[in-house]
């Protein structure tokens, strides 16, 4: 795996051997830290974000110090991007300083892949591009849902929220579509794809009633308001009131159904305050799988076999 740009892009033993290391790796990061091999003594990741990120950004910039790498900030509004210099130039130069590692996060869709087509040496890992895929999220996901549930097959995954500009419910899609897994997808239709079908397998759930009959996991996304350039709901009281999950539409319910959230999570709008960090919540466990699962996305661009 030179780079990783798309969930599509890999195949279902690649997924899978990220996902076993990552078990091993979340498993040290629970135990002893102390314990974890420095695979990348040596080598630099440069982390490169175009856009605000706390979650990806940190878990990135820890998984590779606590694998040996040296890690680089870069910061665009100090760079020479703000004279005129366009991002591949930019990487062309960092390329040439021996970087060995770029991870980038960008509001252009596509942008991962051209980089990638356009540069010779440097590795290039898709930290979310634009409203198109974050792989590493989805990987995650996966993690926290195998460890949960024993098996990814056994995962009955709702997505509900803003599917339109959502390229963590793109990433999740595609991955359990590989899986075989169906996704049930709920949203206001004004945040639904048109064509969501030619993306994957889905199912459009209709009312809530619908997502907790099918559902064991319910993923929860925020609406995006810096990707969209008008009103898609009318207000949040009603978004809460319709897609927002409660303790309410779930006491009815005769199994257990869990919680997800890429997070950063609006409190009262898409979830309850008191479900965020309930026993039915996992979303602190996504954080946790977040460090592991980028641990060995980094291994295994310069490995094939894991090292446990």
């Amino acid at each position: 795996m030179k780079h990783l740009i798309g969930i599509k892009d890999l195949s279902i033993s690649e997924i899978s051997s990220i996902l076993e290391l990552g078990e091993i790796y979340r498993e040290k990061l629970l135990k002893d830290k102390s314990s974890i091999s420095k695979d990348l003594n040596g080598k630099v990741v440069l982390s490169l974000f175009f856009e605000p990120s706390t979650r990806t950004r940190i878990s990135f910039e820890i998984a590779a110090s606590l694998l040996g790498a040296t890690v680089v900030n870069f910061s665009e509004n100090v760079s020479s991007v703000q004279k005129g210099e366009s991002r591949l130039d930019t990487l062309k130069t960092i390329e040439a300083m021996n970087v060995d590692v770029a991870v980038i996060r960008s509001s252009i869709s596509g942008l991962p892949y051209l980089l990638a087509r356009d540069l010779d040496r440097i590795r290039i890992v898709n930290a979310g591009d634009g409203a198109h895929e974050h792989p590493s999220q989805a990987l995650l996901d996966a993690l926290t849902m195998k460890i949960k549930f024993g098996d990814l097959k056994k995962v009955r995954l709702a997505i509900v929220g803003d599917i339109l500009f959502s390229r963590v419910a793109r990433s999740n899609i595609l991955l359990m579509n590989k899986f075989g897994n169906s996704v049930m997808i709920y949203g206001p239709t004004t945040l639904v794809p048109k064509e969501i079908q030619k993306i994957g397998n889905v199912k459009i759930a209709k009312n809530f009633d619908e997502v907790i009959e099918y559902a064991n996991v319910i993923m929860l996304l925020r609406i995006q308001t810096e990707r969209q350039n008008s009103s898609f709901v009318p207000s949040t009281r009603e978004y809460k009131k319709f897609w927002g999950i409660t303790e309410d539409k779930l006491r009815s319910c005769s199994k257990e159904i869990l919680i997800m959230h890429p997070g950063p999570v609006n409190r009262d709008v898409e979830v309850a305050s008191d479900m965020v960090y309930s026993d039915k919540s996992l979303i602190l466990d996504q954080v946790t799988s977040g460090v592991a699962v980028r641990m060995s996305i980094l291994y295994h661009l310069f490995n094939s076999t894991p090292n446990s």
